[in-house]
């Protein structure tokens, strides 16, 4: 036991000290953790170092004080950046003692973009760009122009000196520093980078897209008004006789032009420009005269440029930038113009009364449909997250674009004359009309879950189910009023025979939307008893019976409740209507009795139309027969004794049934739709024309 505890104490010494913490200094922390840099090692990270060096170029533009930025793509793998902005500084440092070529490729955190002295807004911010590239190249070549000189220096790795020979390798010779070259005109300048990325860190397949370098060539020339960008493929595949593939990017249009470029529809909207600007104050280490980093309270100015519009569509494009770097991501800038758009147009919608009191409010979802923006920012020394610079940190962004996008985006909504006041009432019922095609479509996914709820619940209480599960003999009568069913139960043959009472008139479906009529007792109820679903949903062969029997009076209202359900079945159960499964029962409306002499029973005799009953009085009479006066008429099914129901409407063996069939129900429906559907016009003109024509002793009073 001893030795065994002397064994465990023990393992601590096995290895662990101090002098196995790694101090990386300098560019040696790039190279061991590249992903922490260039986020990955493939064509991704290789892109990002190319990036890097357009975007120091960029940032002189952005300054007005470079209009040409080329990049070449050479044959043998390299890749170079030119421009003619005012060439990297090339004195000497005081603090470090090198030249300022060498602390910006060398020094990690170091560059011209700290303080506020030589940028006002830049995309490289965190000063490690030039040196992470340089840090990961086999080799690195500058060249600047500057001070009537050229000035050059190369680097292996990150560390400075000679090569002998062109290319990566050439012999290397770690000494020397920057030298002049040859002399040019004092108004020359520029800087040109040439590097070849290091094999040992960049996976062997890793390259450079050129549809991907062109796509962001071309946003930055977007986004950098009157900035020309050159791209020269020179590699094998991409140049041939006529010579090295050649593209050349140059908008004066600015962010307006690129949101019509981006924009994937027709637009309903001219493009629309929100500028505006505003101040904050943050706190940030400021180098001072003696090169000490002091926390100081600096004001910013944040510039806020944004060009939308709608279109047509359904699809969202926003692309966001800060400092022309682009922040896929977003970040605060893009949240304050979310959150200025929702609040503006809501608030727009509600005072134009295009929004009712009691409609949902309008959503993130609502505004951004059709909607194609580029949302750009400018501002010292932004906040990122991370070296990728994928998000936007700085707080103070929310409020200020937020500010700018309200008051802007208000006074093109209330404008009050002209061409602007129609576009603004057009972008307003696009986005009212999408709130409520959002509000619909979530009642009817709702909806659709209350249906198949529905659709597998219990059977209604008021169902009166026959015995038999034989569907192809089973009959459902769907009968008209309680009164009726009383009669029908003692009428039916309760072996093969259902019942389902329904309560005067159902609702008019042919009006109502899908959520209403499953709201509806009685609808719900007969798609319940039948058991095959509605709509998409129906499936025939679940069907619980082989005859569906609509059993109304034989009057005006019956025929109004009939029409009523095949509409139903036509709209939601239309299968059956196909398969011949639908039928009407014919309930006579006349009883007449004649009377027999003797001891002989009385005769009846039952007549279906008005008419009929008049032949059938007019025959009798002519052949001597006495007739029971008066006449009966039957005002419901209730009024019939069940002998008389079950002899005239029920009993298979004497009743008579109507098939409905599809060409029927479709007139019926076309008539029914004529005076009982929304469309007031052509009711209102079938009444006037027909009412010369009518039989006021056809009228049930």
């Amino acid at each position: 036991m001893t030795a065994q505890t002397t064994a465990l104490s023990g393992a601590p010494d096995s290895g662990y000290t101090a002098r196995h913490l790694l101090v990386l200094e300098g560019l040696e922390a790039v190279r061991k953790r590249p992903g922490m840099y260039i986020g990955s090692t493939d064509s991704r990270g290789l892109v990002h170092c190319l990036w890097e060096i357009i975007d120091n170029a960029v940032d002189e533009a952005l300054g007005g004080y470079c209009s040409t930025i080329e990049v070449f793509l050479h044959a043998d793998g390299s890749v170079e950046v030119r421009d003619d902005g005012r060439g990297i500084p090339v004195d000497k440092e005081p603090k470090t003692g090198l030249s300022g070529v060498e602390v910006v490729m060398t020094k990690l955190h170091a560059g011209g973009k700290f303080g506020g002295g030589s940028y006002a807004a830049t995309g490289g911010l965190h000063g490690v760009g030039a040196s992470v590239v340089n840090a990961l190249s086999e080799r690195l070549d500058v060249e600047v122009d500057r001070d009537g000189a050229t000035h050059a220096i190369s680097f292996r790795r990150g560390t400075a000196g000679t090569f002998d020979g062109d290319g990566p390798k050439a012999k290397f010779k770690a000494e020397g520093g920057l030298t002049k070259v040859r002399r040019v005109a004092k108004r020359v300048t520029g800087t040109r980078v040439r590097f070849w990325p290091d094999k040992q860190i960049f996976l062997p397949d890793a390259k450079i897209s050129r549809d991907e370098l062109h796509n962001r060539a071309r946003q930055t020339a977007f986004l950098v008004p009157g900035l020309t960008i050159r791209v020269t493929d020179s590699r094998k595949g991409a140049a041939d006789a006529a010579g090295p593939a050649e593209e050349t990017f140059h908008f004066d249009g600015g962010i307006s032009a690129f949101c019509d470029f981006l924009a994937p529809d027709q637009a309903v909207m001219d493009t629309l420009r929100l500028t505006g600007s505003e101040t904050f104050v943050e706190t940030v280490p400021v180098l001072d005269e003696a090169g000490h980093m002091t926390a100081t309270e600096v004001t910013r100015e944040l510039g806020v440029d944004i060009a939308l519009r709608w279109g047509t569509g359904y699809d969202t494009t926003v692309r966001s930038f800060v400092n022309i770097i682009a922040t896929p991501k977003g970040g605060t800038h893009v949240q304050g113009f979310e959150r200025a758009l929702v609040k503006t147009l809501s608030d727009v919608a509600k005072a134009t009364k295009a929004l009712k009191a009691n409609d949902e409010p309008l959503v993130k979802d609502d505004v951004l449909e059709g909607l194609t923006a580029v949302v750009t920012v400018r501002l010292a020394e932004p906040q990122f997250e991370g070296q990728t610079k994928e998000i936007l940190g700085t707080s103070a962004a929310t409020r200020i674009v937020n500010n700018v996008v309200a008051r802007e985006l208000k006074t093109f909504l209330t404008a009050s004359r002209g061409a602007n006041k129609q576009a603004a009432r057009t972008v307003i019922d696009k986005v009212v009309s999408a709130a409520r095609t959002r509000v619909a479509a979530r009642q009817h996914k709702e909806t659709q879950r209350r249906k198949n709820a529905l659709e597998t619940s219990s059977l209604p209480a008021k169902l009166c189910d026959c015995r038999s599960e034989d569907v192809d003999r089973s009959e459902l009568f769907i009968v008209e009023g309680d009164s009726a069913l009383g009669t029908a139960k003692r009428a039916r043959n309760a072996q093969f025979q259902a019942l389902l009472p329904i309560r005067g008139k159902i609702l008019n479906v042919q009006k109502a939307t899908l959520g209403d009529m499953l709201k509806n007792a009685e609808c719900a109820s007969i798609i319940q008893v039948i058991g095959a679903g509605s709509g998409r949903t129906f499936d025939i062969d679940s069907a619980r019976y082989g005859k569906v029997i609509l059993m109304t009076d034989a009057d005006v209202d019956g025929a109004h409740i009939r029409t009523l359900l095949l509409t139903l079945i036509h709209r939601y159960m239309r299968p059956l209507v196909e398969a011949g499964r639908v039928y009407a029962a014919m309930p006579p409306l006349h009883r007449i009795e004649v009377i027999n002499s003797g001891r002989k029973a009385n005769e009846y005799i039952y007549t279906y139309t008005d008419a009929e009953m008049r032949r059938t009085v007019a025959d009798l009479t002519k052949k001597g027969r006495k007739l029971k006066d008066p006449i009966q008429r039957y005002k419901g099914l209730g009024e019939m004794d069940a002998d008389q129901l079950s002899d005239t409407t029920m009993n298979p063996a004497t009743r008579t049934l109507r098939r409905i069939t599809a060409g029927d129900l479709e007139e019926a429906e076309r008539v029914f739709d004529l005076l009982m559907g929304n469309d007031v016009a052509p009711r209102k003109e079938f009444i006037v024309s027909s009412a010369a024509s009518l039989d006021r002793s056809r009228i049930d009073a």
